[in-house]
């Protein structure tokens, strides 16, 4: 039986899209295609879903927006899990519940509509909730984890927790989510602020985006290391404009690779270059941001 037919006749309610196709998904514009993309309306169907796959040998992945992230170009013979359908959210005091599939610029709006401030630095930023959560998303030295709560998610062993502050193990653009637990929703802890100030603070967030590199990208490749940019190291090594097939670091700002009709494969060479190269010139080991899709096993 297919793994569609397997997956509709246990989850009758349940998005299917087969096949599905990474190139279209991602921000980077690139990778081959998965056998099928699902998209559960709840924790419920959640754990059902993953508990199929499981059972039957079926390899999956999650996926939020598909920003930060670079896919293979060969194909996925498992099912990529994603969160669109969980979009719920609500104002709970100076509290506010989100789903895993709401973006981040439709949290900050119900945020400023309800006069709530705290997440204007997410402004601009190509996220859902559940990857924001997952990968720790900040600028500026502001994290998402700044401002959680406690996260909702599906453990391992196919249970619905919710994880306190302290259980999600923040760090830089890490957290215990990464370890093959879905996010599926977050509360946040804001702070009643006037509208004008919240305004005021989302357009200058915007105002700083507006500079970043235009094209297909996964935004930031590389952690900045302590007390040091990753972009200023790239650059200081002369690698602005440096080419692997039509994949470019960008004149404007050298931790962005540019996917001007590149594969998968000659983005993730020239990733491997700038790291050497930088390096052997300075002695700094870059971290990757970005995750692999799938996931190394």
């Amino acid at each position: 039986m297919a793994v569609s037919a397997l997956i509709s006749r246990e989850l009758p309610s349940i998005t299917l899209e087969e096949p599905f196709s990474f190139a279209r998904h991602t921000t980077i514009g690139c990778g081959g295609e998965a056998r099928l993309s699902a998209m559960p309306k709840d924790e419920s169907e959640l754990v059902t879903l993953l508990q199929i796959c499981n059972g039957y040998g079926i390899p999956y992945l999650f996926l939020g927006v598909g920003a930060n992230v670079l896919p293979r170009d060969e194909p996925y013979s498992g099912v990529v899990v994603r969160f669109s359908r969980m979009k719920e959210l609500k104002k709970m005091g100076d509290f506010i519940y989100a789903g895993a599939g709401v973006t981040a610029g439709a949290l900050c709006r119900f945020a400023r509509n309800e006069g709530l401030g705290g997440l204007e630095f997410l402004t601009g930023i190509p996220a859902s909730v559940g990857g924001a959560v997952a990968m720790n998303a900040g600028v500026n030295g502001r994290h998402i984890s700044d401002c959680v709560s406690e996260v909702v998610g599906v453990t391992r062993d196919f249970r619905i927790k919710a994880f306190s502050l302290s259980e999600c193990n923040f760090s830089e653009k890490r957290s215990v989510f990464l370890e093959g637990i879905a996010v599926t929703g977050a509360i946040f802890r804001l702070e009643r602020r006037e509208r004008r100030e919240i305004e005021a603070r989302t357009a200058y967030y915007a105002a700083r985006r507006a500079h970043l590199p235009k094209g297909r990208s996964m935004g930031c490749v590389f952690v900045n290391p302590e007390g040091k940019s990753a972009g200023a190291l790239i650059d200081g090594c002369g690698l602005k404009g440096l080419s692997v097939g039509g994949a470019y670091v960008s004149q404007r700002h050298a931790n962005f690779i540019i996917n001007s009709g590149a594969t998968a494969g000659e983005i993730s060479t020239l990733i491997g270059l700038v790291k050497n190269r930088v390096f052997e010139r300075t002695g700094v080991l870059l971290r990757e941001e970005i995750r692999r899709l799938p996931p190394s096993t």
